[in-house]
This record gives structure tokens, sequence and C-alpha cells, in this order.
């Protein structure tokens, strides 16, 4: 007579997505850097934001001309930008430099799993806080300055616009994640890539500002405030093609590279 062993069924994909998600979200809200980072984009889109719709304000009305108030959310998510990007950031990182991923890949060893949890969740977070302060820094900068016009289309196609840049950029900013394994070194190089070269490059000749045209910030300036003189379909294809680049070499760090 022979024992029998059960057969345990594996979960299946959905139910360790829903399981590694959920793991993702609390090990996002319970670390404390995630809460500065974002106090940090409170005060720097709302903040910003609002001075500079109120700046505005004050030059339109001084030619006898009306802005829009929407002005508000989306120059200061050209700043608060970067501190919810750094909380995606973190989310990747953060288990490289304390060794911690190794444990992580045996509690979720299907690294693809993982890998759509991780770059899901702190995302979608970072967006939506986001356009929330975006929203507050709109409708603060009418509170404060009535002449300022804020009308439901105005406002809707900003909002999308920043989730649109927010999403982009986190992307991009966890692909690098993955791939840098490295804090310092995905930060320094989300923060060239997406304000100081295209901010910079113009002022060295017209071969430099050419590079700068191909760069993920140059499309994030046009999708928030329609500057640098570029078109909407080089706009979204610069933010689609850096973050899906950025996206597939940090997931094949992720599956094929060692933990360490």
């Amino acid at each position: 007579m022979t024992a029998a062993t059960a057969r345990v069924a594996e979960p299946g994909t959905a139910t360790v997505l829903a399981r590694a998600a959920g793991a993702e979200w609390v090990r996002l809200r319970t670390v404390r850097t995630t809460w500065w980072c974002l106090l940090a984009a409170a005060v720097a889109t709302v903040g910003i934001g609002t001075l500079a719709a109120l700046d505005e304000a004050e030059m339109a009305a001084a030619i006898g001309s009306t802005a829009a108030a929407t002005v508000a959310g989306e120059y200061g998510t050209m700043v608060g930008q970067f501190a919810l990007l750094l909380v995606v950031l973190l989310a990747v990182t953060s288990e490289y430099g304390s060794g911690a991923i190794a444990p992580t890949l045996q509690w979720t060893p299907r690294r693809g799993v993982l890998l759509a949890a991780r770059v899901a969740v702190p995302i979608a977070v970072a967006t939506a806080v986001g356009v929330l302060l975006a929203l507050v820094a709109d409708v603060l900068a009418k509170l404060l300055a009535p002449d300022l016009v804020l009308s439901s289309g105005e406002l809707t196609g900003s909002l999308g616009g920043v989730a649109a840049v927010l999403v982009a950029g986190g992307v991009l900013t966890a692909g690098l994640g993955f791939l840098m394994r490295s804090t310092a070194a995905a930060l320094a190089t989300v923060f060239l890539l997406q304000l100081v070269l295209p901010a910079l490059l113009p002022a060295f000749g017209e071969l430099a500002a050419d590079v700068g045209e191909l760069l993920p910030g140059t499309g994030a300036v046009w999708v928030l405030i329609d500057a640098l003189g570029i078109t909407a379909g080089h706009a979204t294809t610069l933010l689609v093609g850096w973050s899906a680049a950025a996206l597939v070499a940090g997931g094949w760090a992720l599956l094929r590279r060692d933990a360490g």
C-alpha cells in the first residue's frame, strides 16, 4: 500500500499579482520616506504652481488679457514631479541597497509578476497624488486671483496632461531603477533627462538643440506648457518611446540578472 501525495494547486497569475500588489501597497504606505516625498511634492506643486499662476494673472492684467488658472497645476507639476518620481524610484531600488531583494524574489519567484506590481502600484499612487495636487493648485490660484479663467474643459485637459506626464515619467524612472539598481544613479539620470539637458542643450548650438528635442523632458514640457516648438506627435513619441525603452531594459535586468 503506497501513500498518496496530495498535490497542492499553485495559485493563478491573477492571484499572485493581487498579492504582490497588496504587498507593494503596504510597503509603500508604511515607509516614512514616502510621506516626506509626498509632502515635498505638495509644497512644490501647490506652492510654486500657485505663485506662477498669480504672476501669470498679473502679466495678463497688465496687457488687458486673461490667463488660465490651470497654469498653476502645470507649472507646479514641472517641479513637483521629481518628488513623486522619487517615490517610484525608492519603491524599485531601496531593496537593492539593503539586500532585501533576495528574500523578495524568494517570496515572489515569478519575476514578471513582481515587475508588474512594483511598477504599477507606486506609479498609480504618484499619478493620483500628482493630479490631486495639480487640481488643488488650480483651485487655490483661482481663489487668490479671481480674474484667472478656470473652465471644466481646460481643467480636464490640463489634468489629463499632468497624468500623462507622471505616468510616462514614472515608467521611465522605474525602468532606470531596475536597470541601474542605484537610487542616486537613477535619480541623477532622470533629473538630467527630464529637466537639465532639455533646458541647457539649446544654449550650445543647433546640433545640441536638436539632441535636446529627442529627450523625454522635452515632451513633458510640451504637454504641460506647450513650449519648445514641437508637435503633439513628437511629444507623444518621446514620452512613450523613452518610457517603453526604459521599462524593457529594466524588465530585462530584473528577469535575467542575479539579485545581487
